[in-house]
């Protein structure tokens, strides 16, 4: 009997994913970082707080809106809020507000449809939650640390594995050493780019970027990106042979079976052809 398992693409079976708040100037240095080294982040803004743009710049100034598109390029622009209040004490239907009028905002700047968000002040409740997916929110993160690498259950409390200032280094060497290829591991970093300036510790996220850009079987991926992957994987149809799988996705999915690696492509897939 074969064992058919979901891979990340190309068969990786190691993912990372970076999420920070607040849209300050330091996303510059922060996203000079990641590129550099070929991670992938996400930035949550808030749609109501950019300064103008005849503002004069100070080290806690925010990204100005004409800056967003270039700046964030390749990577993912997410929800924060329009006006980043703690969401828990407010009437449900000012939530709702301040959600669709930071979409609103954001997507007028990046010009495709934003959809991942961040609670602001990691404020929320359980009707916050229930509200979220009817505004066209696909997931959700909170703030605190797992300090492990599974794979999230509820996409409305995303919990990350850490803060950067919480164990990064050592986690890092724990996640890359990880071999058994039979699992999904995921880790998930997240904090604010501000928070490098006053720790004085930039060279944290370097020495993390370089140590897990070697690493050739993780999949550095957005948010976003990882959430629709997921549940892309779980709308494949095998028959009940196994030698044929549909994929009603707009995107490939990766299996592994045995120790063969398939690219399952939108459409009806052979896997008897390629083994």
């Amino acid at each position: 009997m074969k064992t058919y398992y979901i891979t990340y693409p190309h068969g990786k079976y190691k993912a990372i994913t970076l999420s920070y708040d607040d849209g300050k100037v330091q996303d510059r240095r922060l996203i000079d970082i990641l590129n550099r080294y070929g991670l992938k982040g996400t930035f949550h803004l808030n749609g109501g707080l950019f300064p103008t743009e005849d503002e004069v710049e100070t080290p806690d100034s925010r990204i100005k809106k004409s800056e967003v598109a270039s700046l964030y390029q390749g990577h993912e622009v997410a929800c924060h809020t329009y006006t980043h209040p703690t969401i828990a004490r407010c009437p449900i239907d000012k939530v709702a507000d301040e959600v669709i009028m930071d979409r609103q905002v954001l997507e007028e700047l990046v010009d495709y449809p934003v959809c991942g968000f961040s609670y602001p002040n990691g404020s929320y409740n359980q009707a916050i939650q229930q509200l979220l997916p009817l505004l066209g929110i696909e997931y959700a993160r909170p703030v605190g640390s797992t300090k492990n690498f599974s794979i999230p259950e509820n996409w409305y409390e995303w919990q990350p594995t850490c803060h950067h200032n919480n164990g990064l280094i050592a986690l890092a060497e724990e996640f890359t050493q990880l071999h058994k290829s039979q699992y999904l591991y995921l880790m998930y970093v997240w904090g604010h780019s501000y928070e490098f300036d006053h720790d004085e510790n930039w060279e944290l996220m370097e020495e993390f970027a370089a140590h897990v850009s070697k690493d050739e079987s993780i999949w550095f991926v957005t948010n976003i990106e990882y959430k629709r992957y997921m549940e892309a994987s779980k709308r494949l149809v095998f028959t009940n042979k196994g030698d044929k799988v549909y994929n009603p996705n707009a995107q490939t999915v990766w299996i592994r079976i045995n120790q063969y690696v398939f690219a399952v492509k939108p459409g009806m897939n052979d896997l008897s052809k390629n083994q």
